[in-house]
């Protein structure tokens, strides 16, 4: 008899078996799309540089990249999942950047052209942005697309504590984001929140405690949990080479997730567990494996340790 990762359940509620369930079987793929967007912590708005732990590449001048359009790119990306994976149903994911930081009538032009490339066969918009890139009229603009797509705004949480966020130099803070789930509460937006583990002075203590920040806002329906990764063009990349410092190995990695899991509200999709650079841009840690051989060993380690999503979860108030 398998077990019950074997039948596809795993410890926690993954984002593949979300989307299998909600649209009926049919194999749903995110198209990637580049808005040629920049960041306030780049251009000078807030700061220069990008958080520390970005790599540098991406922060080519906007007159520097050379990008195909909007509609090669959701044309080509479409082809490709397609073909590689048997896709049937689209999401326009606008991932590079931030990507609510222009003009709302900019963006609109930019969402609208994404999504009349294939309608018959988009679902959904998911915008990655920043929680200070965000006010009433872009929440607007992007509620107006609910009543045709399921809409997704992701959000840059990455720590709840402010110290780390200024020595990362983030340029916005825990406040910031507070005030963005301010600006989503009651609405038909799926919000995902990202987040980043492993900072060197962050205990495990302070980490864990990401879940009661995540648990307490309602609005949240998925999250990105990623461990702290290293990368060639980084600033910490060029700190990690001096003088290298304690990052998760995958079985650590995977221990702290078998406490923070049975922490997080039982109801939240988890969309990621890890994320990792390309090959030739990571620094550390290098665990060694493929992308999908990660994903297997996590799972695995999680099932072993009888991890459940939600079995130490408790409510805010009791």
């Amino acid at each position: 008899m398998g077990t019950q990762l074997d039948n596809g359940v795993k410890p926690y509620n993954h984002y593949g078996a979300y989307l299998k369930e909600k649209y009926n079987g049919q194999r749903v793929f995110k198209v990637i799309v580049d808005g040629n967007f920049t960041c306030p912590n780049r251009d000078g708005s807030k700061g220069y540089g990008g958080c520390t732990y970005c790599n540098v590449d991406s922060f080519t001048p906007d007159t520097a990249r050379k990008i195909p359009s909007i509609r090669e790119q959701v044309e080509n990306g479409i082809e490709r999942a397609r073909n590689s994976y048997g896709a049937e149903k689209f999401i326009i994911y606008f991932q590079p950047n931030t990507n609510t930081y222009a003009p709302t009538h900019l963006l609109k032009m930019m969402y609208d052209e994404a999504l009349s490339i294939c309608p018959e066969h988009t679902l959904g918009l998911s915008v990655g942005t920043r929680p200070d890139c965000l006010d009433f009229e872009k929440i607007a603009l992007l509620e107006s697309y609910t009543d045709r797509y399921d809409v997704d705004l992701e959000m840059g949480m990455e720590s709840i504590y402010n110290d780390t966020l200024e020595r990362i130099n983030r340029g916005c803070s825990h406040d910031e984001f507070l005030s963005a789930m301010k600006l989503v509460e009651n609405s038909p937006l799926e919000i995902c929140v990202h987040t980043i583990f492993g900072f060197p002075w962050e205990t495990e203590e302070m980490m864990l405690r990401y879940a009661d920040e995540i648990n307490k806002h309602p609005q949240i329906k998925f999250v990105k949990l990623h461990h702290l990764h290293i990368v060639e063009g980084s600033i910490m990349g060029v700190k990690y080479k001096r003088e290298p410092f304690p990052l998760f190995s995958i079985e650590e990695y995977t221990d702290f997730l078998a406490k923070f899991i049975p922490l997080l509200r039982p109801d939240i999709i988890v969309q990621r567990i890890f994320g990792i650079a390309d090959k030739e841009l990571l620094i550390a840690p290098n665990w060694g494996f493929p992308k999908s051989l990660i994903q297997t060993r996590i799972d695995k380690g999680l099932e072993e340790k009888g991890v459940k999503q939600g079995a130490a979860y408790q409510p805010v108030g009791v």
